[in-house]
């Protein structure tokens, strides 16, 4: 069953994703990431209870990513499972996001703000 859970721990809010990942409701994943990078400078997406995840929800996912580093906040995966490392990897994607083992490795900030003219 997919789910999306959200809780705040220590000033960081964490968004706990489970089952499969995919077209059917990457949109509401999107949302809920953005919706908590909008309230939060610091946040972390769990996927050790996601067993499949496709390109609809590394976009999501991907989003998430670009939106922190444009404002400065700190954005990491946390506990990713095989499955969805086996994808990270297989896109080269692992050396994009910071992947975590808890969320105290969440970091504060994932780099300086996107230049703006």
């Amino acid at each position: 069953m997919n789910g999306i859970e959200q809780e705040t721990v220590e000033g960081r809010t964490l968004i706990r994703l489970s089952g499969e990942v995919d077209l059917s409701w990457s949109q509401q994943v999107r949302d809920a990431v953005l919706g908590a990078l909008a309230r939060s400078r610091r946040v972390g997406v769990v996927l050790s209870e996601v067993s499949y995840i496709d390109s609809s929800g590394i976009a999501a996912l991907v989003e998430g990513f670009q939106s922190a580093r444009t404002n400065g906040s700190g954005f990491a995966l946390v506990a990713v499972s095989d499955a969805v490392r086996a994808v990270l990897e297989l896109a080269r994607l692992d050396r994009v996001f910071p992947i975590v083992a808890d969320v105290d490795g969440i970091p504060e900030v994932t780099g300086a703000p996107a230049w703006k003219p």
